[in-house]
């Protein structure tokens, strides 16, 4: 279990010494100490963002913390960094730049991989769009797959339905582009109209859309059965 070092947002000051404003502290008892008193002013920190400077630092480290933050709008605390030992943190950046070359020729392997996933992927999606929505045009069902599917967005496209390519996810990214595309939702929004009210008025007209794509335009039905001219 790692050791917990928040950061400070507030002008706090140590309950045993009396210093502050304290940017580093430790909660001990329900009281703030600074690193100091808590026996953790002779480590260094190190910000998050090198994820194998980190690894190697920790590892080396004989005694090593987890530095975090309260992020107020999402009501969790967020890892920011880490303390180590000095000496730590110099033989694991000694490590890194003794392999720089060799992580960083890997590293662009993995983004090649990863680019060649995500086209592969987007194709998919936008396919399935096409399929379940055959009357829509095949630029619009690109774009809105390269939207929903794109990596790291959060997006629906990259949930575990939108991976498996499910029906009902694919349709909720077709839905989500009209309803931010085709109709004045997101002036509503800006309006101060509540959301849910916004897409119960605009439904009928999506629902519109929608159907209309759903089904199959003249040029792809085929030509005409002789018994059917007559």
């Amino acid at each position: 279990m790692s050791l917990v070092v928040f950061e400070s947002q507030k002008l706090i000051q140590c309950a045993e010494c009396r210093r502050g404003p304290l940017r580093h502290l430790v909660r001990e008892a329900g009281v703030p100490r600074c690193l100091d008193c808590a026996d953790l002013g002779h480590l260094v920190y190190l910000p998050r963002g090198d994820a194998t400077l980190t690894r190697r630092a920790r590892e080396a480290s004989s005694l090593s913390a987890v530095v975090v933050r309260l992020h107020k709008r999402r009501h969790r605390y967020e890892r920011q960094g880490l303390l180590v030992e000095e000496e730590a943190l110099a033989r694991a950046e000694r490590a890194c730049l003794a392999d720089a070359d060799a992580r960083a020729r890997r590293r662009e392997r993995d983004r090649l991989r990863r680019a060649a996933e995500d086209t592969r992927f987007t194709a998919a999606f936008a396919a399935e769009i096409l399929r379940l929505f055959p009357g829509i045009p095949v630029d619009r069902a690109r774009a809105i797959a390269a939207h929903a599917s794109l990596r790291g967005s959060g997006r629906v496209g990259r949930t575990a339905a939108g991976r498996a390519l499910d029906e009902q996810a694919v349709s909720v990214a077709v839905r989500a582009a009209v309803r931010h595309t085709d109709t004045e939702y997101d002036a509503l929004l800006m309006a101060g109209v509540p959301r849910f009210t916004a897409r119960a008025r605009l439904a009928p007209r999506i629902d519109a859309i929608l159907d209309g794509w759903r089904a199959r335009p003249q040029s792809a039905a085929g030509p005409l059965l002789p018994e059917q001219t007559g």
